[in-house]
């Protein structure tokens, strides 16, 4: 549920489809990753308090039964603890029927947060962080400009859990390209495992217009890789992941070709299962294709 008319397009995770939307920042104070081009036409800035209780306000009037809210945009995490409570405190009263507050959380947003900070938000209501830790190899994060260390993804991750949220990590399969695939699976693996997140999920990547790692493959800078390679690189992965578990694994993106869903470190022997009847199907399939909507 959408209301509001700022400026900007509004994203949200596959799982929160059905919730309702409140934009307390517009765009993303990051903003540098190569792979996304989400906010690429966006000036950051975060709603004034004021703008925020307007909203709030005029939401409770349209669905004042509303049990999920979702904080956009990219990274409302980026707000401080105080701002977050005061808004967290607003939703409460408004919304009585309210069960669930989720957001994304940048690594670097989550790392300025106390562990007392954390565990503060969700004794008011926060119950989700997702977590785009998109690879966990520090040669890819720093390609693609993340900002963060795998270290740092993990530190982040475990600061979260120890605060008592859900943790909801997503990766990006393809992330480095032929150049760096085995290196991407590998540390990736590592850093899940380290993390042992609450939901994990696998995009593949999407090489949009008009973001850097788009015109870098126009210019024959980075090279995709083929659908048999993606399939071989999330072989890898998967047989690398140790997590404690239970974690809810998803690869049901509209980005994937092959959907994908499981419990580690349950149904990890299926899973892998299912990537090999599939793999007997693409293996001829050798020469990477993409467009806007996805990668093949």
């Amino acid at each position: 549920m959408y209301f509001d008319n700022a400026e900007g397009m509004v994203f949200r995770p596959p799982s929160e489809a059905n919730s309702l939307i409140l934009r307390v920042t517009i765009g993303c104070s990051h903003n540098a990753c190569a792979f996304c081009a989400m906010y690429r036409g966006v000036q950051f800035r975060a709603r004034p308090p004021e703008e925020v209780a307007a909203l709030i306000a005029k939401a409770a009037r349209y669905w004042p039964d509303a049990r999920r809210i979702f904080l956009a945009d990219g990274n409302a995490l980026v707000l401080s603890a105080d701002r977050l409570l005061a808004i967290l405190a607003q939703l409460k009263a408004a919304f009585p029927k309210l069960a669930r507050v989720t957001c994304y959380g940048g690594p670097a947003d989550i790392l300025r947060k106390t562990p007392a900070e954390l565990a503060a938000l969700r004794a008011a209501g926060l119950q989700i962080i997702y977590l785009g830790v998109e690879s966990g190899d520090d040669g890819v994060l720093a390609a693609i400009g993340k900002g963060a260390t795998a270290a740092e993804m993990v530190t982040a991750g475990r600061r979260v859990l120890t605060a008592g949220l859900k943790l909801s990590v997503m990766v990006i399969l393809g992330l480095g390209g032929e150049e760096r695939s085995r290196e991407h699976a590998l540390g990736t693996a590592r850093v899940v495992s380290a993390i042992s997140p609450t939901m994990f999920s696998a995009l593949t990547l999407m090489l949009h217009e008009g973001s850097p790692m788009r015109a870098a493959t126009d210019r024959g800078e980075f090279r995709p890789l083929s659908p048999y390679a993606l399939l071989q690189e999330l072989k890898l992965m998967m047989e690398h992941i140790d997590v404690a578990g239970p974690t809810i694994f998803r690869s049901n993106h509209v980005s994937n070709f092959l959907p994908l869903a499981g419990t580690l470190p349950h149904d990890k022997a299926k899973l892998l299962a299912d990537i090999d009847e599939v793999m007997a199907v693409f293996k001829d399939k050798t020469e990477p294709t993409y467009n806007d909507d996805g990668p093949f």
